[in-house]
């Protein structure tokens, strides 16, 4: 019978993205600058779209599940990624690794069905005009959302799990800023087609499901829009979802470039550079996108600036 003689694994050492010392500086003020950007762009669209009257729109309810989807993923890797620019010893436990890969399942995998319920919104919003507030009642937002939620963080957990009850060969470093599904399936010793088949069902699922929905949605919009015989009525269904569309093209557009790109053009550094664009330049765009975009988004900031300059005058 063959034997393993297995080293116990307690901690990961991230390799980050870069082992030049002379970038690490500049790159910690860099992402540093972007993540809190992120932090106050994302918060903001929380706090505007809950206090404020106007946004207590189905619409905007999406947007703040958005914003809270971004504020955390992007955190499950952005504050660890910092340290390690300043750390000597670039490590992470077990324990942690297994917390962050889960969290940064949950809330990326949500933000895909999310954006395909924002999609099905505006389908209904110009579509359907009339029965907009029957068809996109409370009840049914809530259920486009906690819908995802719940299965993100079954498939989370699934994956997580499956992957670190594995037994690790001992080598411990791994090539990226953040523990993530590939790179730590690379240290396992154990047979990986199992998880590996698991991954790809979900990833693809997800992905061409959510993709899927925002394609017959714009299609349909698309359709309604070119019957519309007035020209400010077309500008005015274009602009209700350009926001939505610039986001959902920069979100996918990534995602599709990294995981459907040719296995022969794949490379370590070309893949870091893709994760650090959706793990937080994505979330730091989305909030900039809707708040310079969006005309209500804007007008909703000016009333909170002006009350609070009035309760402080």
């Amino acid at each position: 019978m063959e034997t393993h003689n297995f080293t116990v694994v307690r901690e990961f050492i991230l390799m980050g993205i870069t082992d030049r010392p002379e970038l690490q500086a500049p790159l910690f003020v860099l992402f540093l600058a972007i993540y809190m950007v992120s932090v106050v762009g994302n918060l903001g669209i929380i706090t505007l779209t809950k206090v404020d009257s106007r946004l207590q729109t189905p619409m905007y309810f999406f947007l703040r599940h958005l914003a809270l989807t971004d504020l955390g993923y992007s955190t499950a890797v952005g504050p660890k990624m910092l340290v390690n620019f300043v750390a000597e010893r670039n490590a992470i436990s077990y324990y942690l690794c297994a917390t962050q890969l889960a969290f940064f399942l949950v809330f990326i995998g949500s933000e895909l069905f999310i954006l395909s319920a924002m999609s099905y919104d505006r389908y209904v919003a110009i579509c359907n005009p009339l029965l907009y507030t029957v068809v996109m009642s409370q009840r049914v937002c809530w259920v486009l959302v906690a819908i995802p939620y719940l299965y993100c963080t079954f498939v989370s957990l699934l994956v997580t799990i499956k992957i670190f009850t594995l037994s690790f060969c001992g080598y411990n470093v791994i090539n990226h800023f953040f523990c993530d599904c590939i790179p730590l399936i690379s240290l396992l010793c154990s047979n990986t087609k199992g998880i590996e088949f698991i991954i790809m069902i979900f990833a693809a699922f997800d992905l061409l499901i959510s993709l899927l929905i925002v394609l017959v949605s714009y299609l349909l919009i698309l359709i309604a829009i070119l019957k519309m015989k007035s020209a400010e009525g077309r500008r005015k269904a274009f602009s209700t979802c350009g926001s939505h569309l610039t986001v959902v093209i920069v979100f996918y557009g990534t995602l599709i470039f990294m995981y459907v790109q040719p296995e022969s053009s794949h490379s370590i550094d070309t893949d870091k550079v893709s994760s650090i664009f959706y793990t937080l330049v994505i979330p730091m765009l989305n909030p900039l996108i809707y708040s310079l975009r969006n005309k209500d988004v804007k007008c909703a900031l000016q009333r909170t600036r002006e009350n609070i300059c009035k309760f402080f005058s």
